[in-house]
């Protein structure tokens, strides 16, 4: 159960709900290696009060260890981060008081049953009698967990423990949340009450850091992105702002045989088989290509427009087609921006 960071107790006051300028987590040239492999180059991060922040990419890219770093639980080789003012590299303890972690590996004991998890971690973080029980009601509550409070944690599902999880890094009202891939392996219902309740927590004036690979519930929180690639920031900015910035809708035709050798300006090959075109028109293209296709026409298989979104947005930015797993097809474009599109 060390994985969450609990030390102390800080409300968060009323007016905090609205949106605010301060920075509660900042970031600066925040650098680490191991075994003389660098895994981090340079971060540089700010996160606002009512915030959601989410650190996007593929396995490898670094945000477990970002996430790891802020909470005190890995040592940072340069850089510098501040919570709330306080230096959190220098003042580890202070820092973590405002802290909540919930980490990629589940934290919680399995023989107590829910409210006693959430006792135990409510006990550690100062809290006591009225107020103790009031607050594990609160948190059960947002999580869908009220009517599993006498249930034994280890015989929950999968979803219902990641839910019991994250509820014990709550207990303490941190100022700071950090969520490290907390829907993995989470069903729809719980996925869905995780999503709604770090909504609401920014709403009520947290700073939420969330680190994921999974790319519909980033738009799904409304969270600003970090997007990152092999431990350095590719792109910052809401969903919107990267997409108009970097992304197009793509056209991919794929051919029964090798396309034609004639690729029309523009497309490039994948695969031997499939042409994908970038276009901010795709149903002109769309019909252009079959123009200029003649006898060819007829060896068309399939045609897909894919929508400029968070995919393509990282495909530009990298030449390949996004993978949780990481790696991924050498650069692929022929464009300075590379071509975007999915992998067929």
């Amino acid at each position: 159960m060390d994985g969450h960071v609990v030390r102390g107790a800080r409300p968060i006051p009323a007016e905090a709900g609205r949106r605010s300028a301060e920075v509660i987590l900042r970031i600066d040239g925040l650098r680490k290696s191991y075994r003389g492999v660098e895994v981090l180059r340079g971060i540089d991060l700010r996160v606002h009060a009512g915030e959601v922040a989410s650190l996007l990419g593929p396995n490898g890219a670094g945000k477990s260890t970002i996430v790891s770093i802020v909470a005190g639980l890995r040592r940072a080789d340069a850089g510098s981060i501040t919570v709330a003012g306080v230096d959190a590299l220098a003042r580890s303890r202070a820092a973590r008081r405002m802290i909540g972690l919930a980490p990629q590996e589940l934290a919680v004991c399995p023989v107590l049953d829910v409210a006693g998890n959430l006792r135990l971690f409510g006990e550690l973080a100062g809290l006591r009698g009225r107020a103790l029980r009031a607050r594990i009601g609160e948190v059960a509550a947002g999580l869908g967990l009220d009517g599993l409070l006498n249930r034994q944690v280890g015989r929950l599902s999968g979803g219902q423990k990641r839910r019991v999880h994250t509820a014990m890094a709550l207990m303490h009202r941190p100022r700071l949340l950090l969520l490290d891939e907390v829907t993995a392996g989470s069903d729809v219902e719980s996925r869905a009450c995780l999503v709604d309740l770090v909504r609401k927590l920014a709403a009520e004036g947290a700073a939420v850091l969330y680190s994921t690979h999974y790319l519909p519930e980033v738009e799904m929180l409304g969270a600003s992105v970090v997007l990152l690639e092999a431990g350095a920031v590719l792109a910052r900015g809401t969903v919107p702002e990267l997409v108009a910035e970097h992304a197009v809708a793509t056209v991919e035709f794929g051919f029964v045989d090798p396309p034609p050798v004639a690729i029309p300006a523009g497309a490039t090959q994948r695969r031997g088989n499939v042409l994908r075109v970038a276009t901010a028109d795709p149903a002109g293209t769309i019909v252009a290509m079959v123009r200029s296709l003649g006898d060819d026409a007829g060896r068309l298989r399939s045609v897909e427009i894919v929508q400029a979104n968070l995919e393509t947005v990282y495909l530009a930015l990298t030449g390949r087609r996004y993978s949780p797993e990481g790696g991924g097809a050498a650069r692929n474009a022929t464009g300075p921006a590379g071509a975007t599109g999915r992998r067929p």
